[in-house]
C-alpha cells in the first residue's frame, strides 16, 4: 500500500492506514518500517479497528536526516499522524525504541490519547561490557550485522516471510544516511520516559514476550514498566520474543483487542 505523509519542521512522516473504526497507530522499534506490523493490522481490522502504521522518522519512506531522534520527538510525529487522521483520539502502541515515545505522546497531548501500550520497553539503560559496547557499535553501523542481530530476536519462532522481509528490511537500511537514525533512536537523552510515566493519565498496557532475549529477566521488566504508571497492567506473551506482532500476532492480537475494549469505552 502506498504511504500517505505528514510534514513535521524537518521532514515528514509516511504513514498507512488500513480498517474503520477507532483509531490504533502503530510504531515499530530501531532499524524496522511500518511493514513491522505487516501481520498484525489484519487482525486489528477484522476485530473492526483503523490502524495507522507509521515509519519512525528516518526509517522506511519518513524522511532522513533529523537533528534528532529522541523519543520525546518521536512522539511528536505519531501525534502529528494522530492530528491527521481527524484528532482520534488514538490508542498508541510502541514495540523497544518507539515504546518511550508513546509515553511522551500520551502526556504532551493526553486530548489526542486514549491509552498507551508498551511492547517490550526498556526500562533502564542496559549495562555493556567492553566487548558487547563494541559488538553494538558494530551492529548500529552495519545494515548486514544489524540483519544478523535482528534474526536473533526471534528465538522461538519467525513468520513464513521473515527472510524476504528482513532482506527488504537490510536493503532500506542501506541507503545513504539510514543507519544514523538506528542509532539516533536509543541515544540516550534526558527526560527519560521513566520521569514522565507517573504523568499519564490514560489507561496503560505493558507487553513482554516470555522469551525476548534483549532482557536477562522479560517478565521482571515488565513488572518494572508497570510500576511506573498510575494506572497500568502488565501481560505476558508465551514463547515470543521482540517483537510479538509478529512472531505471535493472534495471541498480541487478543491482548491488543481486550485492552483497546477498555480504553475505547473510556
Amino acid at each position: 500500500m502506498d504511504a500517505s505523509f505528514v510534514e513535521r519542521g524537518g521532514g515528514r512522516i509516511a504513514y498507512e492506514v488500513h480498517g474503520r473504526g477507532p483509531l490504533v497507530v502503530l510504531a515499530h522499534g530501531m532499524g524496522e518500517n511500518r511493514g513491522s506490523y505487516r501481520h498484525l493490522i489484519p487482525l486489528l481490522v477484522q476485530a473492526g479497528y483503523r490502524a495507522a502504521s507509521v515509519d519512525v522518522r528516518g526509517h522506511g519512506d519518513s524522511s532522513a536526516g533529523w537533528p534528532t531522534y529522541a523519543p520525546a520527538e518521536v512522539g511528536g510525529d505519531l501525534l502529528a499522524v494522530v492530528r491527521d487522521l481527524g484528532g482520534g483520539p488514538a490508542t498508541l502502541v510502541g514495540n523497544s525504541s518507539s515504546a518511550a515515545a508513546v509515553v511522551f505522546a500520551a502526556t504532551d497531548a493526553p486530548e489526542l490519547v486514549n491509552g498507551i501500550v508498551l511492547v517490550g520497553a526498556f526500562v533502564g539503560q542496559p549495562k555493556l561490557n567492553p566487548f558487547m559496547r563494541l559488538a553494538q557499535a558494530a551492529v548500529l553501523h552495519s545494515p548486514r550485522l544489524f540483519g544478523l542481530f535482528h534474526r536473533t530476536l526471534f528465538p522461538v519462532r519467525r513468520p513464513a516471510d521473515d527472510a524476504a522481509y528482513r532482506r527488504a528490511m537490510v536493503t532500506a537500511l542501506r541507503r545513504p544516511g539510514r543507519m544514523a537514525p538506528v542509532r539516533g533512536v536509543i541515544v540516550p537523552v534526558e527526560p527519560h520516559w521513566t520521569a514522565r510515566a507517573p504523568q499519564v493519565g490514560q489507561p496503560v498496557l505493558v507487553l513482554m514476550g516470555t522469551k525476548d532475549p534483549d532482557f536477562a529477566d522479560p517478565a521482571g521488566e515488565a513488572r518494572a514498566a508497570r510500576r511506573l504508571f498510575p494506572v497500568a497492567e502488565a501481560r505476558m506473551l508465551t514463547d515470543s520474543g521482540h517483537y510479538p506482532h509478529a512472531d505471535r500476532p493472534e495471541a498480541m492480537a487478543a491482548e491488543l483487542t481486550d485492552f483497546l475494549a477498555v480504553t475505547n469505552r473510556a
